[in-house]
């Protein structure tokens, strides 16, 4: 199927989920990496407090804040190139 014949059935609201091929699917700039990070004791109870408050895994809030940071960073660095 050609693109503009799939986005036509997806704008017209046609049920498209049998024309994707999600084992061929690739999510540019998502690779992921494994790291170790060693946390202090105090620092890791604080962030599993806040996961359960939430209802997330303790990666998944380093994630988030780790990202949220990142992209103030790169806002900041993008005004000052103006």
């Amino acid at each position: 199927m050609k693109a503009s014949e799939f986005d036509e059935k997806f704008d017209s609201d046609e049920d498209v989920i049998d024309e994707l091929e999600f084992e061929k699917a690739k999510r540019p700039m998502r690779k992921q990496k494994r790291v170790n990070v060693d946390f202090p004791e105090w620092m890791l109870e604080s962030l599993d407090e806040e996961a359960a408050r939430i209802g997330v895994t303790r990666q998944s809030i380093i994630k988030v804040w780790l990202a949220e940071r990142l992209e103030q960073i790169e806002k900041h660095n993008i005004g000052k190139q103006v």
